[in-house]
């Protein structure tokens, strides 16, 4: 089955060493009394709810799956439901959730280390409350105060689930195109009639209600994204005193049989002239379904990283425990017939490579999270909108480049198992298998390279990358005299004035052909991750530095990492520059009767 131990302590390193969370939330009065101890204390818990309950499910679900059993519904894996109920009596659907309306009111940067912890233990489970955390952000942003305390409350407290209800069988993400319908009514509700596809967590048997946000088009529509409007539509009824009450015209007509996720419900949702009720403004429903639709891609960004973790703890395990062959500078373990196979240069870079991505990418999702509490909570305007800013920026880099990184890192951890990493007893296949969806849904990672480029960079001619690259100079110009930092400082610096360059240049062919940022985005963004990656482990490095002398390993570690992904690592950069560079003409020229 493998094993999943929280890394409670490399955790802790990014939240108070690197990240000064106790002092930053001593500048936002809704956290300044939150401190590191709380915040040790809660991610604990949690690390021993998605240890001790989710983790054991997590291969048994895959191999069970979700049942459809007709008429609409569908049974979850055993011992899901009851993982849930543990999971709302515990209180951990409100965690980060609005005071208001039942919550805890911690930071969303707590929220973010809980749901690496979810979907290291179990990502098929992890959808269900993390899905329904996204409906609760769009509801609370955008809903009207007579749906928020019908729904918010149900939401916060997990009896009830949400969905998003995007896609259709003839549009993925060109939302444009979607034809569900929705016909207004004399008491201020609309009968919307339709059919959406891939509705991950859309049917389930582990709450008495679910919850859906939909995307439909009013009579007089516009066409194309201007024309969508979103509506809140539930599974039953709600009665008087807020009960499921009547069932709903909504209903899921099957469920994919898929590659991974096995355990959860992928369904068709059927929808017909199922009762709801207007989200935000008319045809305005794309705006506030983005609230939801940016947490989805946060989160997705978080799946990446926690099945690199698991994936990375397993094939360490088994690296160090695996003997075959001998040193190639003379045996390592003399008492035995051959050396753990962790001797070898090449499970070593395998491992590595693992240790690296996670550990940069921990660092830079938690710094997001911070972002995020700085944007909802801190009383100054200017560090609201620079924090707004980089998280708008940053999304894309968090959803693609940390997924890109997880699928890399989940295949190189079956490598490190050999023969029995494909062998699914020892569950290392699955993750390869899960990890893959994570490219794929929420956008795929193309459309998140066209949105880096398209509307977050060049779209405003640069000034939230600038933004970010302010962050970078302000940090080299600190270490630039101090010469530990060199080996570090350096090699961030060059990336720095690379990445302001290409950007230029692409800025400029753009404007001549369109074609040419299209064609230079998935580099791009590739470069970009090593840039943000880059920053990340320099400052880390600048920590260990100051904390070596405490003779403690972890930070003699987290300097060899360090150096391990500045030599071998961000030189992929190099060749993601050069593939921007050469422009559109070998992608296009082609005619499309030639292929």
């Amino acid at each position: 089955m493998g094993q999943y131990t929280p890394p409670l302590r490399d955790m802790q390193f990014v939240l108070h060493e690197v990240l000064n969370a106790e002092q930053e939330f001593k500048a936002m009065p809704a956290h300044a009394e939150i401190d590191a101890a709380t915040i040790d204390q809660v991610l604990e818990e949690a690390g021993k709810f998605c240890s001790e309950v989710l983790f054991p499910l997590n291969q048994s679900g895959d191999a069970e799956g979700c049942t459809y059993q007709g008429d609409g519904v569908v049974t979850t894996p055993k011992g899901f439901k009851e993982a849930y109920k543990q999971y709302v009596e515990a209180g951990w659907p409100a965690l980060s959730a609005n005071a208001d309306f039942g919550g805890q009111g911690l930071p969303e940067l707590v929220n973010n280390v809980f749901m690496e912890m979810l979907n290291s233990s179990n990502q098929a489970w992890g959808m269900y409350p993390g899905l329904s955390h996204g409906a609760y952000a769009a509801l609370l942003a955008h809903g009207t105060p007579e749906l928020k305390q019908l729904y918010v409350p149900k939401l916060v407290s997990g009896e009830w689930t949400g969905t998003m209800c995007l896609t259709e069988a003839h549009c993925g993400t060109d939302l444009g195109l979607l034809r569900t319908r929705a016909e207004p009514q004399t008491d201020g509700s609309y009968h919307i009639t339709g059919s959406k596809i891939f509705i991950s967590a859309g049917e389930h048997d582990m709450t008495s209600n679910i919850v859906h946000l939909v995307l439909a088009r009013l009579p007089d529509a516009p066409a194309g994204t201007k024309g969508i409007s979103l509506f809140i539509v539930p599974k039953f009824l709600p009665t008087a005193d807020g009960q499921p009450g009547e069932r709903n015209g909504v209903k899921c007509g099957s469920i994919e049989h898929k590659m991974g996720i096995n355990g959860n419900a992928t369904c068709v949702i059927n929808l017909d002239n199922a009762k709801g009720w207007m989200v935000g403004e008319p045809n305005r429903g794309l705006p506030a379904m983005f609230v939801m639709m940016n947490g989805a891609r946060l989160g997705v960004g978080l799946q990446g990283l926690g099945l690199t973790e698991v994936a990375y703890q397993n094939s360490l395990a088994y690296a160090k425990d695996r003997i075959q062959m001998r040193s190639l500078s003379g045996p390592k373990a003399p008492d035995k017939p051959a050396d753990p196979i962790i001797v070898h240069p090449d499970v070593r870079r395998m491992l590595l490579t693992q240790k690296a991505y996670v550990e940069a990418g921990r660092a830079f999702s938690y710094w997001t999270g911070l972002q995020i509490d700085r944007e909802h909570s801190h009383p100054d305007e200017k560090v609201r909108k620079d924090a707004s800013d980089l998280v708008a920026l940053l999304t894309p880099v968090i959803k693609a480049f940390l997924t890109d990184n997880g699928f890399e890192c989940t295949n190189l951890a079956l490598q490190c198992l050999g023969g029995h990493g494909y062998v699914k007893e020892w569950g290392m296949e699955q993750y390869v298998r899960d990890a893959r969806i994570n490219l794929i849904y929420e956008g795929t990672n193309g459309v998140q390279a066209l949105d880096l480029i398209g509307r977050k960079v060049l779209g405003d001619m640069g000034a939230k990358l600038i933004k970010f690259g302010k962050l970078v100079q302000e940090f080299v110009k600190a270490q630039a005299d101090k010469p530990e930092m060199k080996e570090f400082v350096e090699p961030l610096a060059d990336i720095a004035d690379k990445v302001q360059k290409l950007t230029a240049e692409i800025g400029q062919k753009a404007m001549k052909n369109p074609e040419e940022a299209g064609a230079a985005s998935t580099p791009y963004l590739r470069v970009i991750g090593h840039f943000v990656f880059s920053y990340f482990w320099a400052r880390m490095a600048r920590v260990a530095l100051d904390k070596k002398g405490s003779g403690d390993a972890f930070y003699t570690a987290k300097l060899a990492t360090a150096r391990f992904y500045f030599a071998k690592l961000q030189p992929e950069a190099e060749f993601h520059l050069r593939a921007a560079r050469a422009g559109a003409a070998p992608l296009m020229d082609m005619d499309v009767a030639q292929f």
